[in-house]
């Protein structure tokens, strides 16, 4: 079947530009036998259980796109299904942007970053929204829980994926976060910690060589 993910994308406006700059011999070329059935496979599902954060785009009314940054523990984002994400959205600053959009257009777009790895995934899918107030909201909103973190859930969004892509590393500069900089960091205090000892233990025995005090 057909990409879905570049079904998505490559409108009339847009293979316009690749023939206008030509690139569109070159793409035709690169997505020859591309096809995806929407469901995610091994690499993504583990990729997305590492992340702490994605970018969610949406549109409204007006016609502009709305960027949001979605952030919480590793693993918020959960793969419901092999083709369902979701994940519980918080009470927060309450513009509702998002979720307003949402009421105007399903269509999502999700931005994934590994800056470490120097990786990225894009997924679209269409969202909906879950008001966790409902009675028969109970168990999606236990699916998407993350145990341990007390904010208060308003809502469920779930998106069901229709494409997705791993895009090229080229210009991802690698940047660590404090988690995953800290057992790096411990292990250097720790040869530190131990230079300074051998340090003091050798300045003494030296002092007591020389007979004087210690240095």
């Amino acid at each position: 079947m057909p990409h879905r993910y570049l079904t998505a994308l490559e409108t009339p406006s847009v293979e316009a530009a690749q023939q206008e700059y030509g690139s569109h011999t070159a793409m035709r070329r690169l997505i020859a036998g591309w096809d995806t059935d929407a469901e995610l496979g091994e690499d993504e599902v583990a990729f997305l259980a590492e992340r702490d954060s994605f970018y969610l785009g949406t549109t409204g009314e007006s016609g502009w796109p709305y960027v949001q940054h979605r952030g919480g523990p590793p693993g918020f984002l959960k793969v419901l299904s092999a083709g369902l994400l979701g994940w519980a959205d918080y009470r927060g600053n309450r513009q509702y942007v998002s979720v307003g959009n949402l009421r105007s257009s399903a269509k999502v777009s999700l931005f994934l970053m590994d800056y470490a790895q120097q990786r990225r995934l894009k997924i679209l899918g269409e969202a909906r929204v879950v008001d966790a107030r409902r009675p028969d909201a109970a168990a999606l909103v236990a699916d998407v829980g993350m145990p341990g973190y007390r904010a208060h859930v308003e809502r469920v969004i779930t998106v069901e994926v229709h494409g997705y892509d791993w895009n090229c590393p080229q210009h991802i500069t690698p940047r660590w976060t404090q988690a995953e900089l800290t057992p790096v960091l411990a292990k250097l205090h720790g040869e530190l910690a131990d230079l300074r000892d051998t340090n003091r233990r050798l300045r003494r025995e030296l002092a007591e060589l020389r007979g004087g005090a210690a240095v």
